[in-house]
């Protein structure tokens, strides 16, 4: 049994998909489950609940936490750790092994790429509690007490992350509009993005590989990666439209999170955006020998998927 915590999001998805596509049995978990790719074993859980988390857990082999929460660093700060105390200790229990789907937020602003040995060096609130999270999972391997790795990706783009992805929700959306697109920060720096159906299948990867086992890694990304500019021209010419769009700066943050409390949360991670952002996943190209999805093509099926 391959449970996926957090079910519904665009990555848990994408590994749904991958899990049923090569014959495994998939559950899936969130508070309100709904179906995909034909899966039928669906656990209404609350994983803030440790009992919850306990039951949903139970009988698997392998449990991927992918879970999501609204974009707030108090909402994070109370949540985040409840959760993994309780995943940790759910699979403790049961004997399941564990692969915690994270972002890059832990490693704070990185002079050079980002590698799976980069030190923690959180530059945001949100980064702090990403390491806290990701440090006390390692803990526990290290204190031989769960099998468990941890799996993570740059920002990401795909068909069907209309809610999430930047480039979906800035570029493509607005161009298919008709309206202006926006870039975050700075558009001549170099920023990484992982195309979502690469990170489903180096998910279930990970999960097949015994060696693979109580180590970081960095999912398939395609380096090198273009600038804002270098977006902005490849998406307008495969959608067919001039590359017109507004570069989103700080103050201007600042302005829309009076309004919008997302937008608000933005701005510590502008960072991000106004430096380069080089996720380097040689370390899984290699093991896996898997070559990821160019930008270009990745774009093209996003694009004909929306």
């Amino acid at each position: 049994m391959y449970t996926i915590l957090g079910a519904g999001g665009v990555i848990a998805n994408e590994l749904a998909k991958e899990l049923v596509a090569n014959g495994k049995k998939v559950r899936l978990v969130s508070r309100s489950p709904k179906s995909t790719a034909g899966i039928t074993d669906l656990v209404s859980a609350d994983i803030t609940n440790a009992e919850q988390t306990r039951k949903a857990v139970a009988g698997s082999a392998v449990v991927f936490l992918t879970a999501g929460l609204k974009y707030d660093h108090k909402l994070w700060a109370a949540t985040w750790p409840v959760i993994m105390t309780n995943v940790i200790n759910a699979c403790k229990a049961t004997g399941a092994k564990l692969i915690f789907f994270d972002n890059v937020y832990s490693y704070g602003l990185v002079n050079g790429p980002m590698k799976e040995d980069t030190p923690y060096n959180p530059s945001s609130k949100k980064g702090k509690i990403r390491a806290a999270i990701a440090t006390q999972l390692m803990n526990e391997v290290k204190a031989g007490n769960i099998t468990a790795s941890i799996a993570r990706a740059a920002d990401f783009y795909g068909p069907g992350a209309d809610k999430t992805g930047f480039l979906n929700l800035l570029i493509i959306d607005k161009f298919r509009k008709k309206s202006t697109a926006m870039w975050l920060g700075k558009d001549n720096v170099t920023h990484s993005y992982t195309y979502t159906p690469d990170a489903g299948k180096g998910l279930y990867l990970l999960s097949q590989d015994d060696s693979s086992w109580n180590q970081v890694w960095h999912l398939p990304t395609t380096n090198p990666a273009p600038d804002g500019k270098g977006y902005m021209r490849m998406i307008a010419q495969q959608m067919g439209v001039k590359p017109n769009y507004l570069k989103l700066g700080g103050f201007l943050i600042r302005l829309s999170g009076l309004f919008d409390t997302t937008i608000k949360e933005l701005g510590e991670m502008l960072y991000q955006n106004n430096y380069p952002y080089i996720f380097d996943s040689s370390k899984f190209e290699k093991h896996f020998n898997m070559k990821p999805t160019s930008y270009e093509e990745g774009i093209k099926q996003t694009i004909q998927f929306e």
